[in-house]
């Protein structure tokens, strides 16, 4: 990085590299050192199969992924490592918005306590729109179901929350936007029927629903951008696919780098 930085004062400025060192306060004894440190062959393949698999997993989950293969490696090195091979992952910008009070919604404190659910837009190869629909667990964020199809109506909604809660504990609440899915008289009926209560985010503050917007937004980027889907039956099978390695294998920040699935198996041996 020193030397990058050096590089660029030099070329902005047209001066010579003493005196980019001397402007910048950097010794010029650090333009002529070389690392020493030997870097495994092993080390760097693992990283590049990691990183050709999931090409959308920046270089923090990359070292979780490689600590997982049983290399003790700091995600410094990791970086490093990633800038020089061109696998860092280019994320864009957004643009700086000013900052305004945020209610502070209240925590789940367990699983099945509070789900949350919403809507995103994709298509397939052959121009044919479809919708998924995204219910995941607050606490746990084990996303529950992700359901594919070219229609989703409120009725197909309740028959999707019912199979859910018939295999498992039913949620206390859930937080939905105010879509006419979430707001139909089908939804309400079947909420009031099982005890559930629907917490509704207010209109143009995504925030409130924030733990969906968080996986809708990992959905997009890791799997809908990422394939090409041929068919309605294509996105179905690839989309469910991710689901279960969203669940099952990809690391969480949020878990310290547990999966959901861990992530519940270790507040089971707890409790």
């Amino acid at each position: 990085m020193r030397r990058e930085t050096v590089g660029r004062v030099q070329k902005e400025k047209n001066v010579s590299e003493r005196l980019a060192c001397k402007l910048l306060g950097f010794p010029r004894s650090s333009m002529r050192y070389k690392s020493q440190r030997v870097i495994a062959p092993a080390l760097v393949a693992d990283l590049r199969e990691v990183a050709m698999e999931r090409p959308r997993f920046g270089y923090r989950r990359l070292q979780v992924m490689l600590k997982r293969k049983g290399w003790t490696v700091n995600k410094k090195l990791v970086l490093r490592l990633v800038r020089e091979n061109g696998w860092l992952v280019r994320r864009k910008q957004r643009k700086k918005l000013a900052a305004v009070p945020r209610v502070q919604q209240p925590q789940p404190t367990r699983p099945n306590e509070s789900w949350a659910m919403d809507f995103v837009h994709d298509g397939t190869a052959g121009g044919r729109c479809f919708r998924t629909l995204n219910i995941v667990d607050r606490f746990t964020r084990e996303c529950l179901a992700i359901e594919v199809d070219t229609s989703l109506t409120a009725k197909r909604v309740v028959a999707v929350l019912g199979l859910i809660v018939a295999m498992r504990e039913r949620p206390k609440n859930i937080r939905v936007d105010n879509g006419p899915e979430f707001i139909s008289k089908a939804l309400d009926a079947w909420a009031f029927e099982k005890g559930i209560e629907l917490h509704f985010s207010q209109p143009g503050k995504p925030t409130q629903n924030g733990h969906v917007e968080s996986f809708n937004g990992k959905l997009r980027d890791e799997c809908l951008n990422a394939n090409w889907f041929t068919d309605l039956a294509d996105a179905k099978e690839r989309i469910e696919l991710w689901r279960r390695d969203y669940n099952e294998v990809r690391p969480h920040s949020a878990l310290a780098n547990l999966t959901p699935i861990e992530y519940v198996k270790q507040l089971g041996a707890v409790a």
